[in-house]
């Protein structure tokens, strides 16, 4: 039962990576994705970063997608380094859908599962034997 957890979550955390990959191509204007417009403002257009800066608020969505992908890879190598990798992408990952709620609630409320989920796992460990 625990392996199948831990593939689970890995699974999680690497297509949570994935993910990101449509920020940063939708903000740096490499593509077009339905649902998901491009635009230069953040905080509800309360703050206008501009072309180049959206751009760098794109690239800076590339960082999660590797952390995340990097982190699901360690996770089922058992590599205990996961834990880390894992809590600082997620943060940063949190702080950029915060920036962008209107589009990525759904990342942002993800991103609290994750840390609830890295937070509480070893709790949950010991309470089922694991």
């Amino acid at each position: 039962m625990q392996r199948i957890a831990v593939v689970a979550f890995a699974g999680l955390l690497i297509l949570h990576g994935l993910i990101h990959l449509m920020g940063t191509t939708v903000y740096m204007k490499l593509g077009r994705i339905e649902g998901l417009p491009h635009k230069t403002t953040l905080l509800s257009g309360r703050w206008d970063l501009g072309e180049s800066g959206m751009r760098l608020f794109g690239a800076l969505w590339l960082l999660p997608a590797i952390g995340f992908v990097l982190g699901g890879a360690a996770l089922l190598a058992g590599h205990a380094m996961w834990v880390p990798l894992v809590v600082v992408t997620t943060l940063l990952s949190l702080v950029l859908t915060v920036l962008d709620f209107s589009a990525a609630y759904a990342g942002a409320i993800l991103n609290a599962v994750i840390l609830a989920i890295v937070w509480l796992g070893p709790v949950l460990r010991s309470r089922l034997g694991g």
